[in-house]
């Protein structure tokens, strides 16, 4: 029985040891469909709610893998459906390969039902290899080079075919004029910067006195190298968000999160340092960088088309970030004076005591940085963390402290709202054996998190270790709208954008067999967090969490603080919580010492 072209794919696929396809179904892609069928579902079909799911789980996957994440979609409304997951993909620099069906050749043209310009549609967000398939023959070349491409260059890349040519008989490329052949096998390499490259960028950092040091996920796999670096140095190191999980938190010199997320202790080391290595990373908020001319800067990063963005640098070093460092390690001289970095050991210790008073201030009814920081110290050692975008990144990005280990991520650049569920079950399709945790605000839930907890409903049980756990923080607004329309545009809270209706998220979650509980008083959460951490199922954790607890940076400017007052005085319809928990949160920067046991919302039970 001859292979058809549907078959041919999904054998390639398998080559290539694609193990999962993050994927919906529909008539553009019905003899794929036929074809996993007739393939045992090898590689298996991974079944979302809705096609941007099943791109955000593909971005999860290859985020918490290191492997190409492979999603596909119908023709017309499906393909439009993935595009927001694959600019997720794209922003962020990670492997995903997209097939997507078209209508038929015969109908082309002729604005047939669900026909769309899937060429110009995926032009910008496949830009580095788009093609479609209209003859068997440029198989397997055109899936081959989408792999490769997404593979070398850390983007998306896309394959459409024809709904008729999916059923063609496979014919493969002839040794013949016009034909391309094709090969499986790539190996790893990296650029490696010049000697006399590495010398000028060795020369820069030892002479700097006030060395700072910023990794992103370009850094990954360079840990030890980093720590040797800033040890060399006696620098400080901030993270981009990104980079959360490459430098563990409990090291005294690294300052956490950097920008409008971050800590003040990155803040303060961007201020003062006068010399900058920029590992691993497109961080673009440059106002968080160093003054221009203030310091001298060293880059360096794999990608030659992402370096020099973001700050002027005068070295920008084209490589790999284990081996460039491993390269620049013996050229780097040890730093003598001591102050510099006690002075970033002793900010970043008392930044962590802040956090802890912050999340000691009782709120109505919950406190949500309480919520994290309790999670803090009850982390699994395996645990990998995926954050929704709004007010629950800045609980992400502050209060979790990472630890060797762990992993965890976002949507980094693009900053879009809904990936927190479906990149959390990416990761499980990549470590089944690993514990997974969603923060997730409301907003992002009610858009497309609970149709996602169908999608847990229906693998839990295929999961070597069962626990997913989907945090709410449950506040009934769109938290970091309000506070930016507040602090950037000193308007009031306009409620018919910003107020969500209050689901029982529990009440679903145990209505499909899944673990629930619902919080409303501070000495819940601990149980709740230890509850479903002990669990043999996924667990939603509704927390109702105050709105008025302002998640602004603590390095908030005076514009920002002068807007803020503005939006009270425009008539803000939660004035009066806000200006209460806003003086409560910034009062514990002021306070000496540590926390102190009374405050603290769990001591007393439910107080």
């Amino acid at each position: 029985m001859p292979t058809k072209v549907s078959d041919y794919v999904l054998d390639r696929l398998r080559a290539w040891k694609v193990e999962h396809v993050f994927a919906y179904p529909g008539d553009g892609i019905n003899e794929l469909l036929a074809a996993w069928g007739r393939a045992g579902n090898e590689p298996r079909f991974v079944q979302a709610r809705h096609e941007e799911m099943s791109a955000f789980q593909a971005v999860g996957y290859a985020k918490f893998s290191g492997r190409v994440g492979v999603c596909a979609a119908t023709s017309g409304p499906g393909a439009i459906h993935l595009l927001n997951g694959l600019y997720d993909a794209k922003l962020d620099h990670v492997p995903v390969v997209a097939i997507v069906g078209q209508t038929d050749r015969s109908a082309m043209g002729g604005s047939y039902q669900q026909e769309v310009d899937l060429l110009s549609l995926y032009k910008d967000v496949a830009s580095d290899f788009c093609e479609m398939v209209t003859v068997p023959e440029q198989l397997p070349n055109v899936l081959d080079r989408a792999m490769r491409t997404a593979i070398a260059r850390r983007t998306v890349t896309a394959l459409i075919i024809p709904a008729d040519v999916q059923d063609l008989d496979y014919s493969a490329p002839e040794h013949a004029f016009k034909m391309v052949p094709s090969s499986l096998d790539m190996s790893n390499s990296a650029p490696v910067p010049a000697d006399p490259d590495i010398e000028r960028a060795a020369e820069l950092l030892n002479a700097g006195e006030r060395v700072a040091i910023l990794v992103g996920q370009g850094a990954r796999g360079a840990r030890r190298e980093v720590m040797e670096t800033a040890d060399r140095l006696g620098a400080g190191v901030a993270k981009a968000l990104l980079g959360k999980d490459v430098l563990d938190d409990e090291l005294p010199y690294v300052t956490g999160a950097i920008g409008l997320l971050g800590t003040r202790p990155s803040y303060e080391l961007m201020q003062d340092c006068d010399t900058l290595l920029v590992i691993g990373s497109s961080f673009p908020y440059s106002q968080f960088l160093p003054e221009y001319g203030q310091a001298r800067a060293v880059q360096i990063d794999v990608d030659a088309h992402m370096v020099g963005l973001r700050y002027p640098f005068e070295i920008n070093l084209i490589g790999d970030a284990r081996t460039t460092l491993q390269r620049l390690l013996p050229h780097l001289r040890q730093a003598r004076d001591s102050d510099w970095r006690k002075k970033i050991e002793q900010d970043t210790a008392r930044w962590w005591e802040v956090m802890e008073r912050r999340a000691a201030v009782d709120a109505d009814p919950i406190n949500p940085e309480h919520v994290a920081h309790t999670l803090n110290a009850l982390l699994p050692e395996d645990v990998i963390l995926t954050a929704d975008s709004g007010s629950a990144a800045n609980w992400y990005a502050r209060h979790l402290r990472m630890r060797d280990g762990m992993r965890g991520s976002l949507s980094g650049t693009l900053a879009t709202m809904g990936p927190g569920v479906p990149y959390a079950i990416g990761a499980k399709f990549a470590h089944g054996d690993r514990p997974a945790i969603a923060l997730v605000g409301d907003g992002a839930m009610q858009m497309n998190g609970l149709a996602e907890l169908i999608t847990i409903r229906k693998y839990w049980q295929d999961w070597e270790d069962p626990r997913l756990i989907v945090a709410v923080f449950n506040n009934h607004d769109l938290n970091q709208v309000t506070w930016e329309m507040r602090a950037m545009n000193g308007a009031p809270q306009f409620l018919p954008s910003q107020s969500l209706p209050d689901i029982p998220y529990a009440d679903f979650a145990r209505s499909l067999g899944l673990g629930d509980l619902r919080i409303d008083r501070p000495g819940q959460v601990r149980h709740a967090w230890e509850t479903a951490l002990a669990a043999d199922r996924p667990y939603v954790l509704d927390f109702h969490t105050d709105p008025a607890v302002p998640p602004i940076p603590p390095h908030a400017t005076l514009d920002q603080i002068q807007a803020a007052t503005a939006s009270v005085l425009k008539g803000d319809t939660d004035r009066t919580a806000m200006l209460r928990q806003g003086i409560k949160s910034k009062a514990q920067e002021m306070l000496p010492g540590g926390a102190r046991r009374e405050n603290r919302p769990d001591a007393d039970g439910d107080q």
